[in-house]
């Protein structure tokens, strides 16, 4: 059995679309997650024209998923942090200060596309950083950094039906600790920051935490709670995270770079983060705010 999931911003989620689709699939009865926002039915076998239908309803700014029905409700949260938990990127925002952002987003995004390699993409952009004031990461905190929406209720949810909640980061545990702390994380991890005499070093502390790393997190953490991969719902931007995107039991490409969302089957582009608990079944009237 599987299950057809569609997602809008709030009040943009027509009943007479979700019918309509039900219909064309043979689909059971419309069950609403959220009025005009959200509805689901089930399905006897996966759609052979879901993307071409799904294609045709992102142009009406609506997402579409359909996934296996059973095991949905994950018990592990495994999240990317920069563009996904929050709505910038840390170095970005650390490097504008520095008078080289032009320099580091433009690394930044093509880092984040897969055209270059995030190690070497990484160190070349602390290498931008190198004599900044530490002082300058709490003021960025303070004035730079916003909590994507929904963030805080996603975790809340989660947290409060007894899943784990892990936050993973190829940024910095600068930034990762108060993020995690105030959207109410199990835990972080995160690159280190190279600090001497107060300023940044342009370095950062090895081994990086990349690609492999969140996989080995995922390895790690539901080893320690002892499920597995199917049981974590990941979710990320960028590149590096393809590979936890790619194990856990569902990956949640999230308003993702193309050449990203095009290797992943659940891709949220006009939903905020309480679509994942929509994806899980979640009806609005069990979100918790912590």
């Amino acid at each position: 059995m599987f299950t057809a999931t569609l997602i809008a911003r709030p009040g943009g989620l027509e009943p007479s679309l979700t019918e309509s689709l039900r219909n064309a699939w043979g689909g059971g009865d419309v069950q609403w997650l959220s009025p005009d926002e959200a509805a689901e039915f089930t399905l006897a076998q996966r759609p052979g024209n879901l993307w071409d239908v799904w294609q045709d309803v992102q142009g009406l700014g609506v997402d579409l998923a359909v996934q296996a029905t059973e095991g949905r409700r994950k018990r592990m949260l495994l999240a990317d942090m920069d563009s996904t938990m929050i709505q910038q990127e840390c170095i970005d925002e650390l490097a504008e200060v520095a008078g080289v952002g032009d320099q580091v987003r433009a690394i930044t995004a093509r880092a984040m596309n897969g055209e270059l390699d995030f190690e070497g993409a990484l160190l070349e952009r602390m290498a931008l950083l190198k004599g900044l004031p530490e002082a300058v990461i709490s003021d960025v905190l303070r004035s730079r950094i916003t909590h994507a929406p929904g963030g805080r209720i996603l975790v809340a949810t989660m947290r409060g039906n007894g899943a784990h909640t892990a936050l993973v980061s190829g940024g910095f545990t600068a930034f990762t600790g108060p993020v995690a702390a105030a959207l109410g994380f199990d835990e972080d991890r995160a690159n280190v920051l190279g600090i001497a005499d107060g300023v940044l070093t342009g370095d950062v502390a090895r081994p990086i935490l990349g690609r492999q790393a969140k996989i080995d997190a995922l390895d790690e953490i539901t080893a320690r709670l002892g499920i597995g991969a199917a049981d974590v719902m990941a979710v990320g931007d960028g590149a590096n995270d393809l590979g936890m995107l790619g194990r856990a039991g569902a990956g949640v490409a999230l308003h993702a770079k193309p050449s990203v969302a095009a290797q992943c089957d659940l891709r949220i582009n006009h939903g905020d983060l309480t679509a994942l608990l929509y994806l899980q079944g979640y009806a609005r009237s069990e979100f918790l705010t912590g």
